[in-house]
């Protein structure tokens, strides 16, 4: 496989890699740099501390012997360490050691850039340490075990008389346990350094994998191939991205079966009445035209023709204008049950002509404000619809409701009704169905298209509720008005 740097993979893989380098680098840096003197700001705090515990046990105490010192000797030992006492008549009172022949009491040293002789007299270092206070913390270089030491002196001021403190220490084996640390360092930079990798390695192939199995069926996809199908994989968010993906691909395909049923109804819905007319106006200029009979005959098909097409051309300038946006309803103030009751006169001759029975169960007056003709439009449409898909000696109901300031008009009917997988899509332009493409001369076929425009620009809610071979029912509520 081509390693392309500027894949999701690649790039996922190097800031993985370069966190852990990061990480490595920045403890790289503490050990090295910081803690040689984090190291000897702690080990002169120990010594000061132990120097507290020979204060306490053998100078406060007032009883200054070697009986006093077993906890002196145990915290002496632990911090490896060696103390000595003066007191102001330049005797050594008390001593302890932990450290051997690396202590400094008996060696020369160096301090800054005087030499001082080993502290074998009271008076070596007591001005030096009068002069910063009654304390000093010096770190030099034994020249003997060519170690570096600290030396911490503290003038104490006693109630019976003044005394020296001298405590030793090696800043211990700090070049070894940082060679330890260096190597152990070593050995770890260098195995986190492959488990970052590999782990970096199989974290981008988890997280660019499902994105880059996603790139076959968008190419599929962008083709014009709506059989295809998006895997998330094991993160929630690519997961939802594919269920995004997957949903968009189905409407996609049903817009493009909605585009297909479109262009085949309109060129049927078109083509035929020109064919009528075409034939018709030749059967005139052949056959017909010094029949006066048969001409008019001929004439009347032609027109209803042309009527037909002009309804259709109306129609689809009407909704192409109201789903552009550019419609302006006229609002009014009007009762909902008289444009019903007019209504039922329209349609009374179609229910009539499959003994269909059509009631209206509403109040006595709802008053509304809305477009009059527009909603009477749409209840039409409903209405005229319901006969249309209701068998013989059947009923159609035209119910309304006023509930809570909303009027609810609804139409039901006990035709077949329509499958579950058609309800999302019968208030688009053209759909059908009955894929047959039967073309009616009473209906262009946009009739819900254009009912869900009047109603989308009325702001109304609406909604159909059918179950196949029990009938339907559609519905639109409007807000209430009072009347004055």
């Amino acid at each position: 496989m081509r390693l392309d740097l500027k894949g999701i993979r690649f790039h996922i893989w190097l800031y993985f890699a370069l966190f852990a380098l990061g990480i490595l680098a920045l403890f790289g840096v503490l050990q090295n740099v910081l803690i040689e003197p984090y190291y000897r700001d702690n080990k002169i705090t120990a010594i000061q501390t132990v120097a507290d515990v020979i204060v306490e046990n053998m100078i406060e105490s007032n009883v200054v012997d070697q009986s006093n010192s077993d906890e002196v000797f145990r915290v002496s030992v632990n911090n490896n360490v060696c103390a000595i006492i003066y007191n102001d008549k330049g005797n050594i009172i008390f001593t302890t050691d932990a450290l051997g022949s690396s202590c400094i009491f008996n060696q020369n040293f160096s301090l800054g850039s005087e030499s001082y002789r080993s502290l074998n007299s009271a008076n070596s270092l007591k001005d030096v340490i009068i002069s910063r206070d009654g304390e000093l913390s010096e770190v030099f270089r034994n020249t003997k075990s060519n170690q570096e030491m600290i030396l911490y002196g503290r003038y104490i001021r006693g109630n019976m008389a003044n005394y020296t403190l001298y405590v030793n220490s090696p800043v211990e084996l700090l070049n070894s346990t940082l060679e330890i640390f260096t190597t152990q360092f070593t050995i770890l930079t260098a195995g986190l350094l492959m488990l970052s990798l590999v782990l970096s390695v199989f974290l981008s192939n988890r997280i660019a994998h499902p994105i880059i199995s996603m790139h076959t069926p968008a190419t599929e996809l962008a083709s014009g191939n709506y059989d295809v199908n998006f895997n998330g994989g094991h993160f929630t968010e690519l997961d939802d991205l594919a269920k995004t993906l997957n949903s968009a691909t189905e409407k996609l395909s049903k817009v493009d079966e909605l585009r297909k049923d479109l262009i085949a109804n309109m060129s049927h819905d078109i083509k035929t009445p020109l064919t009528m007319i075409k034939a018709y106006a030749e059967m005139i200029q052949d056959i017909s035209g010094d029949n006066p009979v048969k001409r008019n005959e001929h004439l009347d098909v032609i027109l209803k023709e042309v009527d037909y097409l002009d309804h259709l051309v109306t129609d689809m300038s009407e909704l192409a204008k109201m789903q552009s946006g550019n419609f302006e309803i006229k609002l009014s103030l009007f009762d909902i049950k008289e444009e019903i009751d007019e209504i039922m006169l329209l349609v009374q001759h179609l229910c009539d002509e499959k003994n269909i029975s059509l009631t209206v169960d509403s109040p006595d007056s709802v008053l509304v404000s809305a477009d009059r003709v527009k909603i009477k439009q749409v209840i039409y449409n409903f209405v005229s619809n319901a006969i249309k898909h209701s068998g013989e000696k059947t009923a159609v109901e035209i119910k309304v409701t006023d509930k809570d300031g909303l009027v609810k008009v609804m139409v039901l009917d006990n035709g077949h009704g329509i499958r579950e997988e058609d309800l999302p899509y019968i208030w688009d332009r053209y759909y059908k169905i009955d894929k047959g493409f039967k073309r009616s001369v009473k209906s262009t076929g946009l009739g819900l298209a254009i009912a869900k425009a009047i109603l989308d620009t009325h702001e109304a809610n609406y909604g159909v509720i059918s179950e196949e071979g029990k009938g339907s029912c559609f519905w639109f509520e409007l807000v209430v008005e009072d009347a004055e």
